[in-house]
């Protein structure tokens, strides 16, 4: 059996199109690091970030091969790198200062992934690889309503993409219902380490509430 491809098994989530579109977004499980400071910043806390996420998703996924078998396994493509963004002080991201950005960087973890599987792979990431995975938590994010978009190219010109979300909203009859637990998020659907500025196609996601 074919490996399980969220990207491709649930298409209205992870390939959206260029126009703004509504969704409704289900709860779903992630691995998760939360910090502050510029994402660009090179070996600074969110590169750090996503190593540790990387690591803790691959050690799930080949717990098998590595003589760890886990109720309920099955098997899948890890998932893509997400992240939430929003500027200390306030609700929505200040992309004209990436120095103040909170975030969270996240993978989607399988429904097989309990407290205890989760409590295994950290620790087994961390004796394997030398790697500090103590900032790697296990949470269910309930997004809800939300719009979203794709977004081809530089992380830089998503204040474009975002101007039609926000424009969409308007003639719908909604607005941006950004908040604690509510934030603008992103889903890279190619590796942001590796994938040529030209080549990056980013979901860009706002919570939403009618007018």
């Amino acid at each position: 059996m074919a490996a399980l491809d969220y990207k491709k098994a649930e298409r209205s989530l992870y390939l959206p199109g260029e126009t703004p579109s509504l969704i409704e977004v289900p709860p779903l499980p992630f691995v998760a690091v939360e910090g502050r400071g510029d994402p660009n910043e090179e070996g600074g806390e969110f590169s750090r970030a996503v190593s540790v996420l990387y690591t803790v998703s691959y050690t799930i996924r080949m717990s098998e091969k590595g003589g760890h078998p886990i109720d309920g396994f099955f098997a899948y493509v890890v998932p893509p790198l997400e992240g939430w963004w929003w500027s200390e002080g306030g609700e929505d991201a200040d992309f004209g200062d990436k120095s103040s950005f909170c975030w969270r960087a996240a993978i989607r973890l399988p429904d097989f992934v309990t407290d205890q599987v989760f409590a295994w792979a950290r620790e087994e990431a961390a004796h394997k690889k030398k790697l500090d995975t103590s900032a790697a938590f296990r949470l269910t994010v309930d997004e809800g309503l939300c719009v979203q978009c794709l977004h081809r190219g530089s992380y830089d010109d998503e204040p474009q993409t975002l101007a039609r979300m926000h424009a969409y909203l308007a003639k719908e009859g909604f607005r941006p219902d950004l908040g604690e637990g509510r934030r603008h998020h992103e889903i890279y659907l190619g590796d942001p380490r590796k994938t040529p500025v030209d080549k990056q196609k980013t979901v860009l996601r706002l919570p939403v509430a009618p007018l």
